[in-house]
């Protein structure tokens, strides 16, 4: 009687183990950094200065360029708002704290310099300088952009159009050194920093910085957003994208499947 017993405690003891063996691994977790407010900004923002940007040149596309410059204007507007009464972590004087430190910093690096003692640096503190700098630029920078193509679509001046053609290429060449500090960001850091104005989230364990995420007022924007631009459709006579654009579009898509 004793060795079945025994048999069968053993049996069950290497099935226990081989169940432990197979239990599914514990998934990674993770913390909210940005609101849905926030990354919907960021995402309409993006979008309308490429669209901008791509329909600068030529008459055809003219109602589409300045529809879209004043969204972002609209954008900047809500942004400012949110900012200011926004939660805590979507507040601008967070940016504002960050670059107050600026100065120190950039003292602490020309000491550095002169000493060679760059370990004592805070190279991180540096990063996140960058990032901060490059978003309160493309912030600023929307001002004379959407001024000067207003000033240029009401024809009050002709170096008006050199002004704003001189503003959309520095704002695109800050939007480039921004995706840059990103992606050097993520590849130091291990994790794609990008990701975060997508769904929000971050690696790592840890309370979530962001409480609530607002939902409702991301879906109001994009909705007042589209209903801007379904409103503008509807009062220009031919759309804000002329027959004539496609035309030519359609043609030069004809032209370049000649050419091979």
């Amino acid at each position: 009687m004793a060795r079945p017993l025994k048999g069968v405690f053993m049996s069950s003891s290497s099935y226990s183990g081989a169940a432990d063996t197979r239990a599914p691994a514990s998934p990674a977790r993770s913390r909210r950094v940005v609101d849905a407010p926030t990354r919907v900004f960021h995402a309409l923002f993006a979008l309308c200065f490429l669209g901008a940007y791509l329909t600068s040149e030529g008459e055809s596309m003219r109602l589409l360029h300045v529809t879209l410059g004043y969204s972002m204007a609209g954008l900047l507007a809500f942004r400012v708002v949110y900012g200011l009464v926004g939660p805590r972590q979507a507040r601008l004087s967070l940016l504002w704290r960050k670059l107050g430190s600026l100065p120190q910093w950039l003292g602490t690096l020309k000491q550095a310099a002169l000493d060679g003692t760059w370990v004592a640096v805070n190279w991180r503190q540096g990063q996140n300088l960058a990032l901060a700098v490059a978003v309160v630029a493309l912030l600023v920078l929307v001002v004379p952009l959407t001024l000067s193509g207003y000033a240029t679509y009401n024809e009050w001046g002709d170096w008006l159009g050199e002004v704003h053609e001189l503003v959309g290429n520095t704002f695109l060449a800050v939007v480039l050194a921004h995706m840059g500090i990103v992606l050097f960001l993520s590849l130091l850091r291990r994790k794609n920093m990008a990701m975060q104005m997508v769904h929000g989230r971050t690696e790592g364990p840890g309370p979530d910085l962001v409480q609530r995420n607002h939902g409702w007022l991301a879906v109001l924007m994009l909705v007042a957003v589209l209903g801007y631009w379904s409103w503008e459709w509807q009062q220009s006579p031919h759309g804000l994208i002329s027959g004539q654009a496609v035309s030519d579009l359609l043609s030069g898509r004809e032209a370049g499947d000649g050419d091979d």
